[in-house]
């Protein structure tokens, strides 16, 4: 096998996803795909195409991996197949014994919110799923905030998620808690184990392949997606993720309740809902909102109706 050999098999892959997943101006005519006398150039021709596409190392490698175990699977190369089974991505060996308590699959809309002032407005307008992500170095604020998000959401069908204060969110009796990557990766086996145990429900952020294996290994209740579109509430490691990526996650990872989240607005929810999410999450579009309640009523029906 030839590295020209290999290249055309890059080439391949390439021009048999630029539509997808390439932006415009980057994308290439289709072209004869080569076959492959061993599934390794496979792993080679894989990464760097994914590498072209512009998907991040991490991921670029998580796709050459998954690419392999495909063609070993299969016994041929095929470049259209954009690889999409959990067992290419080694996602089928964790115990269903450690896996977190279950969610609904449909979370519906999920307002993700600053204070408990808010968590309770958006829970009495019909907001089904809210966090609150309050942000403060003061233990005592974290505790008090917390507190008063529980007591806000009493009366309500909301269920209620605590952004990273796990401890505080197991004594003060949470639905569940959110974790973003770096988080993750704080937490201990332990610390895992005593949350598993509370009975909380675990939602975990990702952006990307490498992070939707990751968070495959603890099995939480759902997988949060983004971001799709452009924030500016956070400073985002990666690109917007787009429809079209967003799209072949949840194919992936359809095991799991799925969570939408980074920059969309209403006339969006069509498009992400056709991907297969059971839920879209927002902040701007309520929390910037004229009139949140409003606003809310109309998030709420664009959940229903699209």
């Amino acid at each position: 096998m030839t590295e020209q050999h290999i290249t055309e098999m890059a080439q391949a892959i390439v021009a048999a996803h630029s539509a997808t997943f390439a932006p415009e101006g980057n994308r290439l005519p289709a072209q004869p795909v080569p076959a492959a006398s061993s599934p390794v150039p496979a792993y080679q021709a894989a990464l760097q195409a994914c590498s072209a596409l512009g998907f991040i190392a991490v991921d670029a490698e998580c796709l050459a991996q998954a690419w392999l175990r495909q063609t070993q699977r299969t016994g041929h190369f095929d470049a259209a197949h954009w690889p999409d089974q959990p067992q290419d991505f080694g996602l089928v060996a964790a115990d269903p014994a450690l896996a977190f308590p279950a969610c609904p699959r449909a979370l519906g809309l999920y307002g993700v919110l600053p204070t408990a002032e808010w968590v309770g407005r958006m829970a009495h307008a019909g907001v089904p799923t809210v966090q609150l992500r309050f942000k403060s170095e003061d233990p005592v604020a974290i505790l008090n905030e917390i507190a008063a998000a529980i007591q806000a959401v009493q009366g309500t069908h909301a269920r209620l998620f605590i952004n990273d204060h796990w401890r505080q969110a197991i004594d003060a009796g949470a639905y569940g808690i959110h974790v973003g990557q770096e988080d993750l990766d704080a937490l201990q086996d332990a610390q895992l184990d005593a949350i598993r145990a509370s009975g909380l429900r675990l939602g975990v952020s990702t952006h990307g392949y490498a992070e939707m294996v990751r968070a495959h290994a603890v099995q939480p209740s759902y997988i949060a997606l983004g971001a799709v579109f452009p924030t500016t509430l956070k400073k985002m490691l990666t690109a917007p993720q787009g429809v079209a990526r967003l799209q072949a996650y949840v194919r992936l990872m359809q095991q799991y309740p799925l969570v939408a989240i980074g920059g969309i607005a209403a006339e969006q929810f069509p498009e992400i809902l056709a991907t297969g999410v059971g839920s879209i999450a927002v902040v701007r579009a309520l929390v910037n909102a004229p009139d949140p309640e409003t606003a809310a009523q109309h998030l709420l029906a664009c959940m229903q109706t699209t």
